[in-house]
């Protein structure tokens, strides 16, 4: 199975995505983690990202596109989950592009739905409660990155609602109610893929 998890920054994509690793045996592709270890590495790519990122910006889609290029071909032949990608029509595109020459097909693109404002708390929660937080982890950050989602990544909700692709998962319940919804929807695709 080729997964897209689609929703707003603190949406709990994260979560979700982890759970269903384990439950598929699925490789997470999240870009964020991808950036997070370029930026540990120290390398340049790193720290061009850093600075971006802590500015509440996206990583241009050329750096992205050739992170998520290199991924796929070095684990072809598993199931993946897409985590905070595509960010935009012009990924979505590229992504089917990159699909296409390796001979993949995405399956689904799940949103999960949460409310701005619910976002803004929650982020608000998890620097309270950690000593560990990120960088990014801020309610200013997390604002600017709200408006350049709802400007941009936004935009892809159509191309993929025409390709018959895209399901909606209210994210306001808690994480197991989360997770069931999801998980319905992706045994009706295992059924077809293993009739």
């Amino acid at each position: 199975m080729i997964i897209i998890l689609f929703g707003p920054p603190g949406a709990g994509k994260g979560t979700q995505a982890e759970r269903l690793v384990e439950r598929y045996n699925l490789k997470q592709l999240s870009t964020g983690d991808m950036l997070r270890e370029a930026i540990n590495r120290g390398s340049e790519l790193g720290k061009r990202a850093k600075s971006i990122m802590d500015r509440g910006e996206l990583v241009s889609d050329e750096i992205i596109l050739s992170m998520i290029s290199e991924k796929l071909i070095d684990t072809e032949g598993s199931g993946f989950i897409f985590d905070g990608f595509p960010r935009n029509l012009q990924q979505a595109k590229a992504l089917d592009e990159i699909l296409n020459k390796l001979e993949l097909k995405l399956d689904i693109v799940i949103e999960i739905i949460v409310k701005d404002e619910v976002l803004i708390s929650r982020i608000e929660n998890r620097v309270r409660e950690s000593k560990n937080a990120r960088s990014d982890d801020n309610a200013e950050v997390l604002k600017n990155r709200l408006n350049v989602y709802h400007q941009s990544t936004e935009m892809i909700k159509p191309y993929y609602l025409e390709k018959g692709k895209l399901v909606k998962i209210d994210g306001m319940r808690g994480i197991e109610e989360v997770s069931r919804d999801i998980e319905g929807h992706l045994s009706k695709i295992r059924k077809k893929l293993d009739p």
